[in-house]
């Protein structure tokens, strides 16, 4: 079974901060909104993805994460298995109101895409070309008996060289992500 140990790289976001391998590579002011902190931290990556501008704020958090563990990695085998608390419920909410404004009645279909918690998983897997297992779990809390396992399994039965996996939680401004590569 995987242990901490086996951790070969890890990223934490959370509190406008930005930490790899228990290293703070990038903060901005507290007092920003989730939208203003997520912009500054992806162009101090200084890459050219103009997608990311699209994104939910969850996949923004998700993706943002990726990125800075990613760095300078190989994704070839590259597995990925993430988990959260409240799914896309943030965008969903978002959502349900822009189709109950009857003023203002448009519901958006950019919006709409991200009705699905695991579509944060699929940027990640077009941005590094991820043609692995793929898997999104809904726990109350990180649920590390389970990431692990199914890591290991992944691991164990070739379906995958490493695994990507963690927390990825984005709730009205309220945001934590916390990613390990195994």
């Amino acid at each position: 079974m995987l242990e901490k140990a086996n951790i070969q790289k890890s990223c934490t976001i959370e509190q406008h901060r930005i930490v790899v391998d228990d290293k703070l590579v990038w903060t901005n002011e507290e007092n920003l909104p989730f939208s203003d902190f997520a912009k500054e931290a992806f162009q101090h990556l200084d890459i050219d993805y103009p997608k990311f501008y699209k994104m939910d704020a969850l996949s923004k958090l998700a993706f943002l994460a990726a990125e800075y563990i990613l760095q300078d990695e190989e994704t070839n085998g590259l597995a990925l298995v993430l988990a959260n608390k409240s799914g896309s419920l943030d965008t969903d909410i978002k959502h349900q109101e822009s189709i109950q404004d009857m003023d203002n009645y448009y519901p958006r279909p950019a919006t709409f895409v991200y009705t699905l918690s695991n579509i944060c998983s699929g940027e990640i897997a077009i941005r590094h070309g991820l043609q692995t297992e793929n898997s999104f779990f809904i726990a109350e809390e990180f649920p590390e008996e389970t990431i692990f396992a199914y890591a290991d399994y992944l691991l164990q039965s070739g379906k995958a060289n490493r695994v990507l996996c963690g927390w990825v939680e984005y709730f009205q401004e309220a945001y934590r992500a916390v990613l390990y590569i195994f």
